[in-house]
């Protein structure tokens, strides 16, 4: 479960057990899926009685989306559309009004997309199998592998950023996780044979988003602070190509399109009718931008040209 940001524990754990060259890569879980039990976040679709839906709304709402804002979303759209079935038959102006300030809306029709396939391929029911969760719209890797683990206990691997960089820090050594991810998948994989899949796959995520961060790991309160490969190694600072490719992959959002595309979406969520081309030409001032973010949202099926052209609306 991917972008979770809350305050850390400010008690110093030493849990995980000191390590050598010939220490089994499994010696460090024991401390670290104890962490997660005892300050691991309660966040809603963790609670027992989430389906399978509910799984998967959360792991499209969290992708690139700080959990604070995803929270409240989700619970909202679960009230309203509790299953596929019912999502499936919303319009897709109301999914994208739902949505509202989440970003990439276009993660909100992939999401419609994906539960009618669901409704017409399964009966409305949300496979386990990572293969058939794979061929439905709008679901990569990470999503399925995730759903599986999370929502039905399949023993899979599921790597996302911060499992990444644990491994990459308590494992092998590396302040950052090198590219590219395929050979992480296979590492983490090494570490779920005992059938543990989804209890320390949440608990690395969980340490990589509240101890073990890209920028300010607190080592302090770390559980495998004790047997971790980076620490042993004297906590080496990173080198120039791994602070340049950490830098790389940190999106700026003020200035670009994509803040010129959310500024014409929120016109038309908040519009009843039709908006005359003059009132969106008011969101930006730089009229190539906004007419190449009015564009890219055509394209991409978020804005309609209503019939007649001079006004755009959401998709019906």
């Amino acid at each position: 479960m991917t972008n979770h940001s809350a305050p850390t524990p400010a008690t110093p754990l030493a849990d995980a057990p000191a390590t050598t060259d010939d220490t089994p890569a499994t010696a460090l879980l024991p401390a670290l899926r104890k962490w997660f039990d005892e300050h691991g976040r309660d966040l809603p679709w963790r609670a027992p009685e989430t389906t399978a839906w509910g799984v998967l709304v959360s792991e499209v709402m969290s992708q690139q989306t700080p959990v604070a804002r995803v929270a409240p979303q989700w619970l909202e759209w679960m009230d309203r559309w509790p299953d596929p079935t019912a999502f499936a038959t919303a319009s897709q102006a109301d999914v994208l009004r739902a949505w509202g300030r989440l970003g990439y809306p276009r993660r909100a029709l992939r999401l419609w997309e994906c539960a009618q396939a669901i409704v017409e391929r399964h009966n409305g029911v949300v496979p386990r199998d990572v293969d058939e969760l794979l061929a439905l719209p709008g679901i990569g890797d990470y999503t399925a592998r995730a759903v599986a683990c999370f929502a039905f206990g399949v023993n899979v691997p599921v790597v996302d950023t911060n499992v990444r960089r644990v491994y990459a820090r308590a494992w092998s050594g590396q302040f950052l996780a090198p590219q590219p991810a395929k050979r992480q998948l296979a590492q983490v994989s090494e570490l779920l044979a005992d059938g543990s899949g989804p209890h320390t796959s949440v608990a690395l995520m969980e340490l990589g988003a509240l101890v073990c961060t890209a920028r300010s790991p607190r080592c302090s309160v770390c559980p495998l602070r004790a047997g971790c490969a980076w620490v042993r190694a004297g906590s080496p600072a990173p080198s120039e190509s791994e602070l340049a490719a950490q830098k790389k992959r940190v999106q700026k959002f003020a200035g670009t399109d994509r803040q010129v595309r959310g500024k014409i979406m929120a016109v038309l969520r908040e519009a009843s009718a039709p908006v005359p081309k003059p009132e969106i030409d008011l969101v930006w001032p730089k009229d190539e931008q906004r007419e190449r973010a009015l564009r890219s949202l055509l394209a991409d099926g978020l804005v309609r040209e209503v019939t007649g052209g001079g006004e755009f609306a959401l998709p019906d």
